[in-house]
């Protein structure tokens, strides 16, 4: 494809021509180079019949213009005007053709345009030619363009030598398009610049972004994010959202999700998952699954693990095994280890566990494991400590825990306290305890309580407490009731309310020390029938004192039964009275056996006497 352009005449061009700014139309550098200067600046010639290149060009697209003029009449009108040798209208009736496809019509104007010196013509020539994949020739027009003033040509032939290798080349006339005001010229400037972490990548990305382009503000944003910049950052979210670039409105949606908003978050999502970003829809499920909106939620997670998001995919192999459907949540979870996404193996092996597929669940296990996953690591340690391979086991824990596996490190305590070693056993413990593990706490303060650091001891049961362990709550409650702190009894009922049976007992005696015998007995019911003798046993004397001694007698003997001397030594004394001497004679026996000591020395006083009078 030869040519026989004669060089632009640089002084026609500087007296006639300004070049536009258009804006930017994707979100990062096209395939293709942009036609940035499809048509050339206004000519001042006076009045014409023709509209001026001014008028097409702002700020309405080109199919505004259109709508009101019919474009073949206005394609006529600028034919007949190229026809009649002018040069401009040439080059615009070039662009259209070119703008709408036709590249066999479109090339003969723009070279005809381009002899007479239209740089905007040659800018085209080359746009031309690089879609037909004469890109070495399209880079000649470029430069004689760009080497005229053409800031689209200098940001098109920047782009084609960073393409091939030249960077030096590219920065340069990059800086030129961009320094004459072009948007994409910034753009690929600023992205030239961060390959090379160049400092002054952010300028021009501020630049761009200030010129309405989405990609440019979104990489401002994340700049601003790596700076924990959090309000400058969300600034240029917005923008960038606003222009529908989709990870933007993600990430937008993530920061606001982050401080509570959830409502907006929801609404920046559903824009970025309906423009097609998987990670917006699956974060959507999550917002929508938290409101009860479990139905709505799935579809949104089917859609993103349809599009290869493998956390949606274990989203919703989650819900269906929540919903016993087995088979449907093995499926997704397959899918989800399909799109890369390991937490699906793990979730295979929990449901193999789960239904006692055990050399399966190990083998799922495994294969998380050996890609680091912690929890894993720690689920495999566990089956294999459960079946005795107590060696094969703390490698395992120790590498989930290493890698940051809170229940890991609380089982190595428990390993090691097995093994009579109390001293590693609590500093896993210790280490578990600080990451929030409310069972190692629990375990450190009862250590420090019994080396007789109280105050320490307090801390820890305080924390495990306030973490739901109703264990810690129940001995922090004993630890208060012990210096006399009337916050005990808050500990207490906690710990009741979550099912703890000795404290239930604790808060029942609690409650009848202030009177309140109704619910007392309330509590003493509640512990005797989750088995608690001792509730059983307070629960008999709140109904003895009531006049319920058949009742009181049905209570103790559930204690005594199960070992409770009192309870034993009560019911030998309604024996008594009542003249069942032998039947008292033998709860005495059963008194003596249980203890404690004094009630074990009143039960022999008792059974001598009674064994007097049966021999009397």
């Amino acid at each position: 494809m030869g040519d026989s352009a004669k060089v632009l005449n640089k002084r026609r061009i500087s007296q006639a021509e300004t070049t536009p700014t258009l804006p930017m139309g994707g979100d990062a550098l096209r395939e293709l180079p942009e036609a940035a200067e499809l048509f050339p600046a206004p000519r001042h010639s006076g009045d014409s019949l023709l509209p001026s290149t001014e008028q097409i060009l702002d700020p309405a697209p080109l199919e505004d213009v259109l709508a009101v003029r019919e474009e073949a009449e206005l394609e006529a009108r600028y034919r007949r005007a190229a026809d009649a040798g002018d040069s401009a209208a040439e080059s615009v009736l070039g662009a259209m053709l070119l703008r709408r496809g036709d590249l066999e019509a479109a090339e003969p104007c723009l070279r005809s345009a381009t002899a007479a010196g239209e740089r905007a013509a040659a800018n085209n020539l080359g746009v031309l030619l690089h879609q037909r994949g004469y890109a070495d020739e399209a880079a000649a027009w470029w430069r004689i363009a760009a080497v005229a003033g053409s800031a689209a040509a200098a940001h098109s032939l920047g782009r084609h030598l960073r393409e091939r290798g030249d960077e030096p080349g590219a920065e340069y006339w990059l800086r030129q398009s961009a320094e004459q005001g072009h948007t994409l010229g910034a753009y690929a400037l600023a992205d030239l610049l961060e390959h090379r972490r160049d400092v002054g990548a952010e300028r021009w990305f501020r630049a761009a972004a200030e010129h309405g382009h989405r990609e440019a503000a979104y990489r401002i944003a994340r700049i601003h994010a790596e700076r924990n910049e959090n309000a400058q950052a969300e600034t240029w979210y917005r923008q960038a959202a606003a222009r529908g670039h989709r990870r933007a409105a993600l990430r937008l949606g993530t920061l606001l999700e982050e401080r509570g908003e959830r409502r907006e978050a929801a609404r920046w999502y559903l824009q970025a998952a309906r423009e097609g970003e998987a990670r917006a829809a699956c974060a959507l499920g999550f917002l929508l699954r938290d409101e009860g909106k479990v139905e709505e939620a799935a579809e949104w997670w089917r859609r993103s693990a349809l599009n290869g998001d493998g956390h949606a995919a274990n989203a919703l192999g989650a819900t269906h095994a929540q919903a016993g459907e087995t088979e449907q949540a093995e499926r997704w979870y397959r899918i989800a280890l399909e799109a890369g996404d390991h937490n699906g193996a793990f979730n295979l092996g929990l449901l193999c566990s789960a239904s006692g597929r055990t050399a399966q669940a190990e083998q799922w296990y495994r294969r998380a494991a050996y890609t680091g996953h912690r929890e894993a690591s720690n689920a495999l340690a566990v089956l294999l400590l459960q079946r005795g391979d107590t060696a094969g086991a703390e490698p395992w824990f120790s590498k989930a825990a290493e890698a940051g596996s809170v229940d890991a490190a609380f089982n190595l305590g428990i390993l090691h306290v097995g093994r009579g070693d109390e001293r590693t056993a609590r500093q896993w413990y210790e280490r578990a305890a600080a990451a929030g593990h409310a069972e190692a706490a629990l375990q450190v303060g009862i250590a420090l309580q019994r080396d007789g650091d109280l105050p320490a001891a307090e801390r820890h049961f305080r924390s495990a407490a306030g973490n739901g362990c109703a264990d810690a709550a129940f001995r922090l409650g004993s630890l208060l009731e012990r210096q006399g702190v009337d916050e005990a009894e808050e500990w207490y009922e906690r710990a009741a309310r979550k099912g703890h049976r000795r404290a239930q007992v604790r808060f029942g005696m609690c409650l009848a020390q202030h009177g309140d015998v109704v619910e007392a007995a309330k509590w003493y019911r509640t512990a005797a029938e989750a088995g608690s003798r001792n509730g059983a046993f307070n629960l008999g004397l709140l109904l003895a004192r009531e006049g319920s001694e058949p009742e009181a007698a049905v209570w103790w003997t559930r204690a005594a039964d199960d070992g409770h001397g009192r309870a034993a030594l009560r019911l030998a004394l309604l024996a008594a009275r009542r003249g069942a001497l032998s039947e008292a004679e033998s709860w005495c026996a059963r008194a003596a056996e249980c203890g404690p000591a004094e009630v074990a020395e009143r039960a022999a006083r008792l059974k001598a006497a009674l064994h007097q009078e049966l021999t009397a």
